[in-house]
């Protein structure tokens, strides 16, 4: 889970991650974190750029796809 004003620091590119204020948007992956800024691939909605210090993104375990 990501924590407001930490993403960086506890999700990485290649993770797996769901909003759960979107849930429509399905599973996205995350392409690039720079500073609070991610950019997340979602499966029902493309990519996004997601302001990390706004939306909580949770991370989805890879044992849970």
């Amino acid at each position: 889970m990501v924590l407001p004003g930490k993403p960086s620091s506890l999700l990485q590119p290649g993770d797996y991650v769901r909003n759960p204020l979107q849930p429509d948007w399905g599973l996205g992956q995350i392409q690039s974190i720079i500073g609070s800024r991610i950019t997340v691939n979602f499966e029902h909605r493309g990519k996004l750029l997601i302001e990390g210090n706004a939306v909580e993104l949770t991370r989805v375990n890879a044992s849970d796809l």
